[in-house]
């Protein structure tokens, strides 16, 4: 997916992104289309979930070189980890030159094709340990088009996805959604780990979840369905994931892609 676009995208490149994301978004799936099964057991009157057949977890993220003000070099990364283990099991970098700014919004049109080839390599030199769904350090359905980078990942690799960020763009779907709104009321909800809040707009719609990690965690992260998969399914495998705040998947991403730019390149 290489950009034709120059570093200074103009409103009408703009609004033909938000066409494409608008086309993709009808591949969109936010049920469960996945190769493993849950199951709800009791134990000692509290729900256990466990997910039968899932063995490989996902993880991807982009870090930027150590260079002042850089927002071009940077390293994606791709981390599979065994489930229910969490042991990080392969791990594959590729440094890339992003051709775009950021611009909100419209970050999968930035960050998307390096993702994309690490998941095609892996396909094809290791299809045995691809990852049954993947962890994106990014929004998915938790966004103002209801199609931020995890979701697109998801449909352009036909994958299931999760979107999980540590904020989110202002959704014009009511006051419920402002940030202000949404940190005052995390604050009151979310008292322990695993406790959710659903991100609720005044039009009735779901856009995603906060959820608290963990006891000891007091920010929370923000899951969305990313693709193939639905919210109840993706707060679950998260809060699986979940040894620190933000879910190890990501976290190892983040983490590993850091220490492969100071090893190679700082």
């Amino acid at each position: 997916m290489n950009s034709n676009y120059d570093n200074n995208p103009s409103i009408t490149q703009m609004e033909e992104w938000a066409r494409v994301q608008t086309e993709l978004k009808l591949n969109l799936i936010e049920t469960d289309d996945l190769d493993f099964t849950k199951t709800i057991k009791e134990d000692n009157g509290e729900q256990v979930i466990e997910f039968n057949g899932l063995n490989y977890i996902g993880g991807v993220d982009l870090s930027f070189e150590n260079n002042e003000n850089n927002e071009e070099s940077a390293i994606a990364s791709l981390i599979v980890l065994k489930y229910p283990s969490l042991e990080v099991i392969y791990e594959n970098f590729s440094s890339v030159k992003l051709e775009l700014p950021y611009i909100a919004g419209f970050l999968a049109f930035r960050e998307v094709a390096p993702l994309l080839d690490l998941l095609q390599n892996l396909k094809k030199m290791k299809p045995n340990i691809f990852p049954q769904v993947i962890i994106v350090d990014g929004n998915g359905t938790l966004h103002p088009r209801r199609f931020g980078l995890a979701s697109h990942l998801g449909v352009l690799a036909n994958v299931p996805t999760i979107g999980v960020g540590k904020n989110f763009l202002q959704i014009d779907d009511g006051e419920t959604l402002t940030m202000a709104h949404v940190k005052a009321t995390v604050k009151e909800k979310l008292k322990k780990g695993g406790d959710t809040y659903l991100l609720q707009g005044q039009s009735g719609m779901i856009w995603g979840a906060a959820v608290r990690s963990l006891d000891h965690t007091t920010n929370p992260i923000f899951v969305s369905v990313g693709h193939r998969i639905s919210l109840e399914t993706s707060i679950q495998i998260v809060l699986k994931c979940c040894r620190y705040r933000i879910p190890e998947p990501t976290r190892q991403a983040d983490i590993r892609s850091r220490e492969y730019i100071r090893n190679h390149i700082s």
